[in-house]
């Protein structure tokens, strides 16, 4: 699959696979910010992603982010819909600050990972049972 991305800065490099097998690709952070305990910040990434019609680009959690920074994805899994693409449209990790300390996230830290997942359209057939 091939997306168009737009960096909003030339210098943050694009996202990648950690290895050849890994299921999502790494977003990280833009820039420096510093959390206190239990605040939630927008980690801006710098980049606009066009996530094709019918998809979502679904945000999680790297596995080792929790125990190594003290922060989750706020939201538990971010969703980024097709219709999120314009100019000043930026992917942003929704992140919590579960420790009783101050956390330092410096620009390049990477905080989560983004995979592109089917979306299909729902239409709902109401009864009155279900079998």
């Amino acid at each position: 699959m091939r997306l168009k991305i737009r960096r909003l800065d030339s210098t943050i490099p694009l996202p990648g696979y950690g290895t050849d097998e890994a299921g999502g690709f790494d977003l990280a952070s833009a820039h420096d910010l510093t959390l206190r305990p239990r605040e939630i910040a927008l980690v801006r990434t710098g980049l606009v992603i066009e996530v094709p019609s019918g998809h979502c680009l679904a945000i999680f959690a790297r596995s080792s982010t929790p125990l190594k920074r003290g922060l989750i994805v706020a939201n538990g899994v971010g969703v980024i819909d097709p219709d999120y693409n314009g100019p000043a449209d930026e992917v942003m990790v929704q992140v919590l600050n579960i420790t009783d300390k101050p956390v330092a996230v410096r620009r390049g830290d990477r905080l989560a990972q983004g995979i592109i997942l089917p979306a299909p359209r729902v239409r709902w057939q109401e009864v009155t049972e279900l079998a």
